[in-house]
């Protein structure tokens, strides 16, 4: 069964990696019955820092988060698949972009793009300092 509403299927990024794979909960919802953007928001934070990790090495920090646009709702049942890639490297610091595609419970195989950000993460040390990024093998990860 297919909800007239939706918006025709979107093609899933092959620029990126899918990070994480969840489906949102009841719990998850705001009143009116949608899932929270908020919770949407942890989500792909949590998913943003996945790919800094190789980086850093250890603790780090979200620092920035450019703009979120909900550009679809989230429902109880939709499969949330985030994607992410690197998109600049510094002395301390990883720059990602995240994707979050939703696969309708009612309409699995298709995917709809619910929302982007940009994020930042900084390697810190055990007193929350910035400190620089480990080499790995004397190289970092490309970050084509």
């Amino acid at each position: 069964m297919t909800d007239s509403r939706m918006p025709h299927g979107t093609a899933l990024p092959t620029d990126k990696e899918l990070v994480l794979k969840l489906t949102p909960r009841p719990s998850d919802c705001n009143l009116n019955g949608d899932i929270f953007g908020g919770w949407v928001m942890a989500q792909v934070d949590i998913a943003g820092s996945i790919i800094p990790a190789r980086y850093t090495r250890g603790r780090m920090a979200t620092v920035a988060v450019k703009e979120f646009v909900f550009k679809q709702p989230v429902w109880v049942g939709d499969i949330l698949s985030f994607f992410g890639k690197v998109v600049r490297v510094g002395t301390t610091s990883v720059t990602v972009e995240i994707e979050v595609f939703a696969e309708r419970y009612v309409d699995q195989g298709r995917y709809v793009k619910v929302t982007e950000a940009t994020l930042t993460y900084v390697a810190i040390d055990d007193t929350g300092r910035p400190r620089p990024l480990p080499s790995l093998d004397g190289q970092l990860p490309s970050a084509d």
